[in-house]
Order: structure tokens, then C-alpha cells, then sequence
């Protein structure tokens, strides 16, 4: 806006109601996390050609395009900008993502989300879970000293498809057991968390996870279920075995499952506001509360929106 504009505009505001003037307050308040300016500083260029994976170092500027900065690979002659190859590509207005990124840290509903951000509820629908595609995605790449693994349920979900495989439940039926689809969840003391959505709980499902992520010289606790006992002989770690149901919560003094089960237990608390997940989009908020969780107090819209471009960086929590 030029100065003539600007000036304009302020002569004008004499004019205005109490009313008019409280809701230009209330949009005032809303500019700050959604200014063309703030999300430029989050939307930073690649760390890497997209394309050919070239590091950085050959990426050289080429110009704008959409608003946003292009390069060009010396290596493969390929442009690319921010948001080439991430799941927020191709989406429109970006200067409402900020405020999107603070409805996910609020954990609001998708239409309250569309009224914050003035976007229709199918876009914020649309958004959420371009926003999470990434963020599902990004677990520990290792877990060690003494690592506790539970299981915990989610009563499978076909919400939102118009044909069912099965009879439509009564509202707030339990469903059989069958019908619930097991979630492992693994943390360490440091508070490191992955959870992993298992076909099957056996041996095999739960080793194929653990393996990768479990150093080999941690040691495993775990309930008193058999299973866990089968997959730290395969993997060749030491287990400690809590028998909860028999009333046993800690042994040696520093073996138990609370931290995991006091995850579980924020997890199902938190995820009661949704009155229940579709299950193809599960794995979805599960990598959204692992986010919450790794960044705490810390986190921000603009660490959100740096985590929806994938854009992954590991917080060591320090528990007791």
C-alpha cells in the first residue's frame, strides 16, 4: 500500500462504529503469525536438490517464482524451490499456514481450525493432513539405556467412508476385539518416543520394529506378556519382565512401564477430543502427539511448519 493509500485509510477510521473498530483489533492480533514476512523466514530454501539429491552447494538462485525464491541444480538442471517435494507443494495460501500450524499445537477441531484460518473446512481438512504426511514420519532412529515397550488399542474406524465392510455400530460402541488395532509404543528414559501400528502381535511383528531402533545393549522392559520374552531372546537383549497384574509396578528399583504407560494414557486423553480417528489416517496422530510431546513448551508454529516440510529434528527430553 503507498503512503496516499495509507493515509487514506487512517482518515477514515474516525468513521468507524465500536463494533467495527473491536473486530479490527481482533484481526490485528491475528497478523503477526500470519504475515507474508514471518512465514518467509520459516520457508527457508532446500538443504539438498530435490531432484538428484545434490547437496546444497549446488543449488545457485534462479529467479521467483509463486512467491517464493527458485534455485537451479549446477548437477542436474533441475529448479526447485522450498516447498519442491514436500507435502505442503502445490497448496494456496500461505500466509495463512502459521495460524493452521498454532490450530495443530491448540489440538482444535477442523472447523474451529477453518474458522481461525478463514479457509473453507475442507481445506482445513485438506491441511491437516498435508500437514502431519511429513511429521508421521519422523520417530528416533534409536532408542538405548532402558527402553519400555506396552501395546495400547484404538477401536478400528472407517469414519467419514460411506461404505461400510461390516454393520455401522450403535454411538460409542466398545466393538469386539478383534475390531481394535494394536499400537506399540517404545520410549526411553530420555523420553525418546516411536510408536509403530502393528498387523500382529507376535514375535515377528514386534522384533521387525524393535530391531532397528533398540540398541543392542539396552535393556527391555516390558508387562509380563510372553511375547515380549520371545522377541529379547531373538533380539539378544536383557528384559525385565513387570508383572502388573500381580500388583509388582517396580523391580531392582529402576525397572518399569510407568513412563510408557503415562504416555499412553496422555495419548488415548488427548485423542478423545476427536471422537474417534479413521484408522487410515492413525498413524497421523500418533506422529502428531509424538511431536507435541517432543517439543513441549518449546514448540511453535513456525517449528511446526519446519516439521511439516520434513524437516526432522530430534529434542532430548531428560525425565526422572
Amino acid at each position: 500500500m503507498n503512503p496516499s493509500d495509507f493515509a487514506k485509510l487512517l482518515s477514515q477510521l474516525e468513521s468507524l462504529s465500536t463494533k467495527q473498530l473491536a473486530r479490527i483489533r481482533e484481526t490485528l492480533k491475528g497478523l503477526p503469525h500470519t504475515s507474508g514476512a514471518a512465514i518467509a523466514g520459516v520457508l527457508q530454501g532446500p538443504n539438498v536438490c530435490p531432484n538428484c539429491q545434490a547437496p546444497a552447494e549446488q543449488l545457485r538462485p534462479w529467479g521467483h517464482s509463486h512467491g517464493l525464491p527458485r534455485m537451479r541444480c549446477q548437477a542436474c538442471g533441475k529448479t526447485c524451490n522450498a516447498l519442491t517435494g514436500t507435502p505442503l507443494a502445490h497448496l494456496r495460501k500461505r500466509e495463512q499456514w502459521l495460524g493452521y500450524a498454532q490450530a495443530l499445537i491448540e489440538g482444535v477441531s477442523v472447523r474451529q481450525a477453518a474458522q481461525c484460518c478463514s479457509v473453507d473446512k475442507n481445506t482445513a481438512f485438506l491441511w491437516r493432513h498435508r500437514f502431519l504426511q511429513a511429521a508421521a514420519t519422523h520417530r528416533p532412529a534409536h532408542e538405548g539405556g532402558i527402553v519400555e515397550a506396552d501395546e495400547t488399542f484404538f477401536l478400528e474406524s472407517f469414519k467419514g467412508q460411506r461404505k461400510l465392510p461390516r454393520c455401522a455400530r450403535k454411538r460409542a460402541g466398545v466393538g469386539a476385539a478383534w475390531e481394535h488395532i494394536a499400537v506399540l509404543v517404545v520410549r526411553d528414559r530420555s523420553g525418546q518416543t516411536a510408536d509403530f501400528r502393528l498387523q500382529k502381535i507376535d514375535a515377528s511383528h514386534i522384533t521387525d520394529v524393535l530391531g532397528p531402533l533398540v540398541d543392542k545393549d539396552a535393556i527391555l522392559c516390558t508387562d509380563g506378556a510372553r511375547v515380549y520374552q520371545k522377541v529379547a531372546r531373538n533380539m539378544g537383549l536383557t528384559h525385565r519382565a513387570i508383572n502388573v497384574h500381580k500388583g509388582i509396578h517396580v523391580i531392582e528399583g529402576a525397572f518399569h512401564i510407568q513412563n510408557v504407560n503415562a504416555y499412553d494414557s496422555r495419548l488415548k486423553q488427548w485423542m478423545k477430543r476427536f471422537h474417534g480417528v479413521a484408522t487410515k489416517y492413525l498413524e497421523n496422530y500418533l506422529g502428531w502427539r509424538r511431536m507435541l510431546e517432543r517439543y513441549r513448551q518449546s514448540i511453535s508454529p513456525a517449528i511446526c511448519l519446519s516439521e511439516a516440510m520434513g524437516r526432522f529434528q530430534l529434542q532430548q527430553l531428560i525425565q526422572t
